[in-house]
């Protein structure tokens, strides 16, 4: 049996998928192609015109344009991807190194408001593993932002440790906190599934904003004045801050690469998981680049789902 470590390489996709919907702030149809990448590509949309590529945009928080009650990222000449953060939560949540993600409209589709739909299609494709480390993103240094009664810190960890707090006037949410070591299955069974919410009482100034437009039962938790609004009720116990983390995720993958570090966030959202980020790479002296281990074995393996994660003790600086 192999003596090497569970999650050393870089991954990528073992085959190519599709993904259809609808966009929940435009109402239109989208379409989502993920394809398999080399190693050291990341996470890069390709957006494309009458199956043109007319723009290549880096999941990376240097392309981040817009954050309000999504996020937006895009280029210099004002080509947009927005609701980027399930997908890129499905992808980093399962250890996705590498992926092209071919996009034809200006939205990634909104599913059921949750990460389920890619986290099935990525697990039907599988994930394949290449002959490279992967790189990950040290934090090296405290690093912390706040905004009024929000707040949220990256802090020096071995893993990747979320602790994400809540805290709505509603009684329907309340205060809600949830604290996880994150790996694919914590993610898969813990996380994916929790689905994106809003008040029923902002729907029609969304709508005059033209926002939310492709919102409905079917893919947000509404919320009424007293109950919540969807037939089935919730999927999890707190399933607003597991939502809340799941974006976390996605918002945080736009680092580029894994991060090694404790994320805290009280009250935030998309805006200030940027911010965070933003301001942890804004100074080299808050993080660095490491690799895992190098690996004698030369062929890349399917990767199983459920496998154990890396033992980030043996990371080299």
């Amino acid at each position: 049996m192999s003596k090497r470590f569970i999650g050393a390489r870089q991954t990528t996709l073992a085959r190519e998928i599709e993904v259809t919907g609808t966009g929940v702030h435009s109402g239109a149809p989208a379409s989502v192609v993920l394809q398999p990448a080399p190693a050291d590509t990341g996470l890069k949309f390709l957006v494309t015109k009458r199956g043109k590529v007319v723009a290549q945009i880096p999941a990376d928080v240097s392309a981040v344009k817009n954050l309000t009650l999504c996020t937006v990222i895009g280029d210099d000449r004002g080509v947009t991807v927005g609701t980027v953060e399930h997908l890129l939560s499905a992808l980093r949540g399962l250890t996705v190194d590498n992926c092209f993600i071919e996009i034809d409209s200006r939205e990634v589709p909104i599913m059921d408001g949750s990460a389920s739909a890619f986290v099935r299609a990525i697990d039907e494709a599988g994930i394949r593993e290449l002959a490279v480390p992967r790189k990950f993103i040290k934090v090296l240094k405290p690093v912390r932002v706040e905004d009024g009664n929000a707040w949220g810190e990256l802090l020096p960890h071995s893993g990747f440790h979320l602790d994400v707090e809540i805290d709505f006037s509603s009684a329907i949410i309340g205060r809600q906190r949830m604290a996880v070591d994150l790996n694919p299955g914590i993610y898969r069974n813990e996380i994916s599934r929790a689905r994106t919410f809003g008040f029923m009482r902002d729907v029609e100034t969304l709508w005059k904003s033209g926002l939310a437009l492709g919102a409905s039962l079917d893919n947000t938790v509404a919320i009424g004045d007293e109950r919540i609004m969807n037939p089935e009720g919730l999927r999890y116990p707190q399933e607003f801050v597991r939502h809340k983390m799941l974006d976390a995720i996605g918002d945080l993958a736009l680092a580029g690469a894994p991060l090694l570090g404790a994320y805290r966030s009280v009250r935030g959202g998309h805006r200030m998981n940027a911010r965070v980020l933003q301001a942890l790479l804004a100074d080299n002296e808050n993080w660095t680049f490491v690799e895992a281990p190098r690996q004698r074995d030369g062929l890349p393996v399917e990767v199983a789902f459920g496998m154990p994660t890396l033992s980030y003790a043996s990371e080299r600086p």
